[in-house]
């Protein structure tokens, strides 16, 4: 487990702006900037990140927090292990206490996962340049094809010894268990018992997530023994952290180049990807023989929208360029398409040219998606009007799904000009296909929703008929006990030295969420102010934390919502500490729930919108005060109408109306509350305000 001290040192040492970088274009906004959401399919930007709060937030689907949330998120990692990450990024040493047994246990799979596949690359990595077999069969082939060093180091190239079971040998010495070998995919076992490396005797290429983890590996059977090898690459099975479809080889090392150039090239294979590199163009990825879908062309979409369909001239090249092009399209990317000359394929062309050569031929010779699509298809179809007239509504369903009007009408303008068809025709064939895939969408979510409701009756049902032996002897759901608080709605406590705490409550039906909101406003307040001294005529000193927190004992109320008590809790306990900032202690929480809470609290919107409304300018002591008073003050009068409506509706109860001294004791109890409302009401005078 990681201290305080150095959560606050990850914390402060995170650049957000930083971070998200390395997953999203940014934008520079005025003093924030923008990018596309990483967390939905987002079309506009919406995900805004601003460098002075150290926060992010997405204003459609609502994701984002500091650096440490973003990591959590993105990479899908427990608190401690996303500040690790950032410790690591930022070179910050990590000093942990001893877990328990319980918390090693409980330790995340998928890190011990991505733990292992780091280990096995540098295993790999070490024997291609140490080893006598990696160094005659692994590093030759890496020369052969002319990779440098330095390439063959940024890319952690490596080589997998002959022998079955080199690397589990190597791994089980080392505490590995075989739980995580077989799920990583690195070894298997064989029906008669024994275990074997997946990838024995092959040039290993590891592939990285986008930040920069090792999810799984390809390994390439060399050339003296490719013949008659029906599989001359292996890649690692779909696990918990590596599904194919999902990634993009040469994501890692591309991300910032495809940013700062707004462009990336999509190419096949490893070797394409690897040659481009060294060749000095690095905004290039492979998808490597999979078919593409929505998240690679998510991933891609977040650090530009323009993408180069960069393939051999061959018939598979030109087959994997139409693949691509309607998925691209469909994810409101601008695609353009190059085949290059027969015979050559992106490697071989960048073992033969420099950068510059290589992207003024580029520059050249791409075309849209269009011109490429009709050139083909055209060709293919020659004057036979059916094969014609298929090419035609081919190209209209690519345009059909052009998620931008503006940009479907200049490709119909395009392609009625180029095949001679008239632009009206295509624009009603395309409203067409669009109304067609709007109604087959359609059709699918409500087979969905009939589906779920199906499963939910079926559940209700079953629910239903098992629910006789959970029954009460009564019939009735237990009500929740006095002492307990109940349900958790803010008590009122009897005997107490405020006139405030003087009304017993009484047992109550599930409250309304007018508690929580207020409770929110006042937490609000405490964790942009907590540390903050109150100027109070009688509290001089205190801070908001502990005027707070002794005001709300002082009539022994408490929250209704857990983690507002548990903030205000753990607040009050450390408000006396050095440097306490209550909105830097918060948002470091070891408790995501608070440190999500605070972030969305620090947020502008939120503080202009639904907090503070007239209160524009609260900087000053008096003002605080002020502010925080209101609020105590509408919080009390919420718990004193909440239990003036009880009283009334026990007292209209028969069982009390024929019980004078029970009907007398309430009527006492609602008489005091009645003053009590009256004193409050004073004190809010005529600005009800927070309501």
């Amino acid at each position: 487990m990681i201290d305080r001290a150095t959560i606050d040192r990850i914390i402060d040492a995170a650049d957000i702006v930083d971070v998200v970088s390395d997953y999203v274009t940014l934008r520079r906004a005025g003093a924030s900037y923008k990018g596309l959401c990483p967390f939905h399919d987002d079309t506009t930007p919406s995900f805004s990140v601003s460098p002075a709060k150290g926060l992010c937030k997405c204003f459609s689907c609502g994701k984002g927090g500091n650096a440490v949330h973003f990591i959590m998120e993105i990479e899908n990692l427990g608190y401690y292990d996303a500040l690790k990450f950032l410790a690591k990024k930022y070179g910050i040493e990590v000093k942990e206490r001893d877990m328990t047994d319980e918390e090693r246990r409980n330790q995340d799979d998928r890190e011990s996962m991505f733990v292992l596949n780091e280990w096995a690359s540098k295993y790999y990595h070490d024997i291609l340049l140490k080893d006598t077999d990696g160094r005659s069969i692994g590093l030759a082939y890496f020369r052969s094809r002319g990779f440098r060093d330095d390439i063959i180091e940024k890319f952690r190239l490596g080589f997998s010894l002959s022998k079955p079971s080199a690397l589990y040998d190597e791994a089980r010495k080392k505490g590995f268990s075989d739980n995580f070998l077989f799920r990583t995919g690195l070894c298997y076992k064989r029906d008669d018992g024994s275990i074997r490396d997946r990838f024995s005797g092959r040039a290993m290429f590891p592939w990285f997530t986008i930040s920069g983890k090792i999810c799984a590996f390809g390994g390439r059977v060399l050339d003296s023994r490719t013949k008659g090898v029906s599989q001359k690459y292996v890649n690692s099975p779909d696990s918990d952290i590596y599904h194919k479809s999902n990634e993009l080889y040469g994501i890692y090392q591309a991300k910032k180049s495809i940013a700062k150039e707004d462009r990336v090239y999509m190419v096949e294979g490893y070797t394409d990807v690897i040659s481009m590199h060294q060749c000095g163009i690095e905004n290039v990825v492979a998808n490597s023989g999979t078919a593409l879908n929505k998240a690679q062309v998510n991933m891609l979409k977040r650090l530009t929208k323009n993408i180069t369909l960069l393939y051999d001239g061959d018939e598979a090249g030109i087959h994997a360029a139409l693949r691509g092009t309607d998925m691209f399209l469909s994810g409101g990317m601008n695609v353009k398409v190059l085949l290059l000359p027969d015979g050559d394929d992106p490697d071989s062309f960048a073992r033969k040219h420099n950068a510059t050569e290589y992207k003024e031929y580029i520059e050249k010779n791409q075309t849209d998606f269009i011109t490429f699509k009709s050139d083909v298809l055209m060709r293919d179809a020659g004057k036979d009007p059916v094969k014609r007239a298929n090419l035609i509504q081919d190209i209209v369903q690519s345009i059909a799904i052009i998620p931008d009007e503006i940009q479907r009408t200049v490709y119909i303008h395009e392609c009625s000009e180029m095949l001679g068809v008239e632009e009206k025709v295509l624009t009603n064939a395309v409203r067409k296909s669009r109304k067609e895939a709007w109604e087959q969408k359609n059709k699918e979510r409500k087979n969905e929703e009939e589906r779920a409701a199906r499963l939910s009756r079926q559940q209700e049902q079953s629910s239903a008929e098992a629910g006789g032996q959970n029954d009460t002897t009564d019939g009735n759901l237990k009500t929740p006990t006095q002492d307990t608080g109940g349900n958790g709605q803010p008590v009122v406590a009897e005997n107490a030295s405020s006139p405030v705490a003087q009304a017993t409550p009484l047992k109550r039906n599930e409250p309304d969420d007018r508690f929580v909101k207020l409770e929110g406003k006042i937490m609000n307040v405490i964790v942009r102010y907590g540390e903050r001294k109150i100027d109070d005529e009688e509290d001089d000193g205190k801070t908001v934390v502990e005027y707070v927190k002794e005001q709300l004992d002082e009539d022994e109320l408490t929250f209704h919502s857990p983690v507002y008590k548990q903030m205000l809790e753990e607040a009050f306990a450390h408000c006396g500490d050095a440097g306490f900032e209550a909105s830097r202690f918060f948002q470091s929480s070891t408790d995501v729930r608070i440190s999500m809470v605070a972030v969305d609290m620090l947020e502008d919107r939120y503080q202009q919108s639904k907090i503070f409304n007239s209160w524009k300018d609260i900087s000053d002591e008096s003002r605080i005060a002020e502010l925080v008073n209101h609020l105590l003050v509408d919080y009390k009068m919420a718990v004193v109408e909440d239990e003036l409506s009880n009283l009334q509706k026990q007292m209209k109860q028969e069982d009390v109306r024929n019980d004078s001294e029970k009907c007398g004791e309430i009527m006492e109890k609602y008489m005091i509350l009645k003053q009590i409302e009256q004193k409050l009401a004073l004190k809010l005078g005529d600005r009800i305000l927070f309501k």
